[in-house]
C-alpha cells in the first residue's frame, strides 16, 4: 500500500522537513501541496512534478488522501487537524502541536474516538545527539544521571522581521514555543513527568513580539534535573549537551547536521546523510580521562518508517500526541508562573 500524501504549507517545515522525506520513502506517494506562494509553487512543480499544487486545505479533501501533513504556522493547526480527523485521514502536525493543552486533548480525544492515526512531528527525537545519549542512558554508561543541560542557541538578532518573530506567545510564537517544544519534549522523553521550578522568559530582539530568550528548570519526578537553554540571540553557544552522572558525563558541541543538509538540497537517501565527521563528536568520562564518542546517524527519516508501519501494520505511532500535550502544558505553565 502506498500512502497517499498532502502537504499542508510549503515553507520551511513543508519545505525543508517533510516533503524530502514523504519523496523519499516508497511507502508513500506526494500527491498535493498546498500553498499559494507563486515561487513555492513554481518549486514544487519543479522538485516534485507528480505532485499537484493547490491553493488551499479544503481542496484536498476530495483527494483521497490517506495522510496529511500539517506545516502551518501553530494557530492554524487545531482547526486544521479537526478538519481531516473529520474527514477520515491520518494527520501529521508539526511541532507545535497546538497553542493550548486543551486544543490538544480535544484532538487526542477525538482520534482516540474516531480511531484516526494522529501524530506529531518531533523530529529532534531522530537527532544523532539525542539518539547517543539514549544509547548512553540505556547502557548505564553515565551511572546515575543527575542532570542534564540541553542548548538550542542560535544568532537571529540581526535579521528581519519575519512571522515567527511577530507572533504572539498567545498565537504559538516565541522560543518557548518554537525550539522549546523539542527541549522539553526530549527531556521528558528521556527522564519522564517534570515540573517546572525555574524559568527565564525574555524579549530581546528589536523585532520579537515574543520571547526570544529562555531559561527552564525542570524538576523530574525521577530526580533528575533538566537545564534547557534556547535562544536566537545567543552570540556565542554553548554545548548542545552536557549530561552529568555517578560514574561519567558526556558534552556535545554543534547541532544535528540534518537541517543544514536539507538546506543545502541534500538528499535523505544519500547514505551519507545525517552522519557527523569525527571532529564534530561528543566526549564520554571523567575530565582527564575522556574520550570522542561517535555520534550515531541523526535519522529524521525513521519517523517516517515508523509512520508509514502504524498505518500500514497498525504498529504505535512515532510519537504519542499525548506526549505533546504534556510539552504544551508544560509551555503554559511556564508563561503563566515565569513570563
Amino acid at each position: 500500500m502506498t500512502l497517499r500524501t498532502g502537504i499542508i504549507g510549503f515553507g520551511t517545515s513543508g519545505r525543508i522537513f517533510h516533503a524530502p522525506f514523504v519523496d523519499a520513502d516508497p511507502a508513500y506517494s506526494p500527491e498535493a501541496v498546498v500553498t499559494r506562494d507563486e515561487t513555492r509553487r513554481a518549486e514544487v512543480e519543479a522538485r516534485y512534478p507528480a505532485a499537484r499544487v493547490v491553493s488551499t486545505a479544503d481542496d484536498l479533501l476530495g483527494l483521497d488522501l490517506d495522510l496529511v501533513v500539517i506545516g502551518t504556522p501553530p494557530a492554524t493547526h487545531a482547526e486544521l487537524a479537526h478538519t481531516f480527523l473529520d474527514a477520515g485521514v491520518a494527520v501529521v502536525v508539526d511541532k507545535p502541536f497546538v497553542v493550548t493543552s486543551e486544543e490538544g486533548r480535544a484532538l487526542v480525544e477525538k482520534a482516540a474516538r474516531t480511531e484516526v492515526p494522529l501524530t506529531v512531528f518531533q523530529n529532534r527525537r531522530w537527532d544523532g545527539d539525542f539518539l547517543t545519549v539514549r544509547e548512553l542512558l540505556s547502557e548505564g554508561a553515565l551511572g546515575d544521571v543527575w542532570r542534564f543541560e540541553s542548548r538550542f542557541e542560535r544568532w537571529r538578532l540581526s535579521r528581519p522581521a519575519s512571522w515567527k518573530t511577530s507572533t504572539k506567545s498567545t498565537d504559538g510564537g516565541g522560543i518557548l514555543y518554537d525550539l522549546g517544544t523539542h527541549l522539553i519534549d526530549q527531556a521528558v522523553y528521556l527522564f519522564g513527568a517534570a515540573e517546572p521550578v525555574y524559568a527565564e522568559v525574555v524579549r530581546r530582539g528589536p523585532h520579537a513580539a515574543a520571547d526570544d530568550d529562555a531559561f527552564v528548570v525542570l524538576a523530574h519526578e525521577s530526580g533528575v534535573r533538566s537545564q534547557l537553554w534556547m535562544s536566537g540571540v545567543a552570540a556565542q553557544s554553548g554545548p548542545r549537551f552536557r549530561v552529568l552522572g555517578s560514574s561519567a558525563g558526556y558534552t556535545k558541541y554543534g547541532l544535528d547536521p540534518q537541517e543544514d543538509a536539507l538546506k543545502s538540497g541534500a538528499s535523505p537517501a544519500d547514505p551519507e546523510f545525517g552522519h557527523e565527521p569525527e571532529s564534530a563528536w561528543g566526549t564520554l568520562g571523567i575530565d582527564g580521562g575522556t574520550r570522542l564518542l561517535p555520534t550515531k546517524p541523526g535519522n529524521y527519516a525513521g519517523f517516517y518508517a515508523q509512520l508509514a508501519k502504524a498505518l500500514t501494520a497498525g504498529d504505535p505511532l512515532p510519537v504519542d500526541p499525548a506526549d505533546a500535550v504534556r510539552v504544551i502544558a508544560l509551555i503554559e505553565r511556564i508563561h503563566q508562573e515565569f513570563g
